[in-house]
């Protein structure tokens, strides 16, 4: 049996990563991780308020028969709604948004059911992603290598209705796998190797997946059964449906996170990668394009990451624009075709402290508890 394919009982058992993290004074550590609720609101409100207003906005032109500007309003909610799943989801799950713990839940469960996400398993999933990053016998959340495509069928789609562009940039061909999987976990079976390794041991996250599942067939079955029997089919387009519309942004922002980097390294600074953005793709991002300080310190809340990044800036490499970040993984991805073995090891700066040699060690990760 590959290494890949031992139970995970047994990688969490035998692997223990000793991660390296760049110093932060205690003190300011301490105000760093600090949680609010008012941050909270404007972070998970604001966006949900967002999507609330290009829905809307939608759902109008719809009624209406406004279909130029119905065409513009869904390419908004769906670039809007295309950082709810995985993203929105994710920090939600860390339960690091507000300091209310309800609260993060009450918002993880309406982001979670909008788009078809399932937080429990993201959950057990999640914890083997920051225990393991791009340490392939524990981490089979980002596999690589992963191909920064550009081809022109898949713009295409990124940039309208994503038909059959695949799980990662969320089209269609992604969606219908997400939803067989779900109407299998709402039947008790966990369809997938690394699906169900996740909850092979966690009864009562399996449990509680499954249950989830069937939550949100329910609810998205009544949604398409109240369109069929009124024919008000513009709701289902605007509630159900906008996970694949409009994927483009999410795809061109979300990618850079892992593609190209080094596998089997306990330096996040050569596994992860940090991108700057203007203020509002990272606030719909949710600010997790400080990715690399959010792997080091994951119980600092998303809305913390600059100052977090200030902190430490001396000791990790000059976040990528974005430009720069997809040059790197085109550049890697081409000469992988012919070395696969090639990974990009991003440089570090004089000032920053070498990375450690790979050893077997107890890792002890700050980190904020997942729901």
């Amino acid at each position: 049996m590959s290494t890949r394919r031992r139970p995970l009982a047994q990688v969490r058992s035998d692997l223990r990563v000793a991660w390296y993290r760049s110093p932060v004074e205690p003190g300011i550590l301490r105000e760093l991780m600090r949680r609010s609720d008012r941050r909270g609101w404007l972070q998970a409100g604001g966006h949900l308020a967002l999507f609330a207003v290009t829905g809307s906005l939608a759902y109008l032109c719809w009624v209406h028969q406004w279909w130029v500007v119905f065409a513009a309003a869904m390419f908004a909610h769906g670039t809007i709604g295309s950082f709810f799943r995985g993203l929105a989801t994710h920090e939600l799950n860390h339960g690091t948004v507000f300091s209310t713990r309800w609260l993060n839940k009450l918002f993880l469960y309406v982001y979670a059911l909008l788009s078809w996400d399932n937080p429990f398993h993201h959950s057990a999933s999640h914890r083997f992603h920051h225990r393991y990053t791009l340490h392939p016998a524990g981490d089979r959340e980002t596999v690589l290598p992963v191909r920064p495509s550009l081809r022109l069928a898949l713009m295409v789609q990124m940039f309208t209705v994503n038909l059959w562009g695949g799980r990662r940039s969320l089209g269609l061909g992604g969606l219908l796998p997400i939803i067989l999987d779900t109407v299998l976990a709402a039947a008790g079976v966990i369809d997938g190797e690394w699906a169900a390794a996740v909850v092979a041991d966690r009864a009562a996250a399996k449990r509680k997946s499954v249950w989830w599942s069937r939550l949100v067939l329910l609810f998205h079955g009544l949604v398409a059964a109240y369109a069929a029997w009124s024919g008000n089919w513009g709701l289902p387009l605007v509630i159900s449906c906008f996970p694949f519309v409009a994927n483009w942004w999410a795809y061109f922002v979300g990618l850079p996170m892992h593609a190209g980097l080094r596998n089997n390294v306990p330096d996040f600074r050569k596994c992860t990668r940090t991108i700057t953005l203007d203020p509002f793709s990272e606030f719909i991002y949710w600010h997790m394009n400080w990715h690399t300080e959010h792997h080091m310190y994951s119980g600092v809340p998303c809305y913390n990451l600059a100052k977090l990044s200030r902190e430490i800036a001396d000791d990790m490499p000059a976040p990528r624009t974005l430009v720069q970040a997809w040059r790197e993984m085109r550049r890697t991805w081409r000469r992988q075709r012919y070395d696969p073995s090639y990974q990009f090891d991003t440089p570090l700066p004089v000032t920053a402290r070498p990375t450690p040699p790979r050893h077997d060690g107890l890792t002890e990760a700050i980190e904020g508890p997942v729901t």
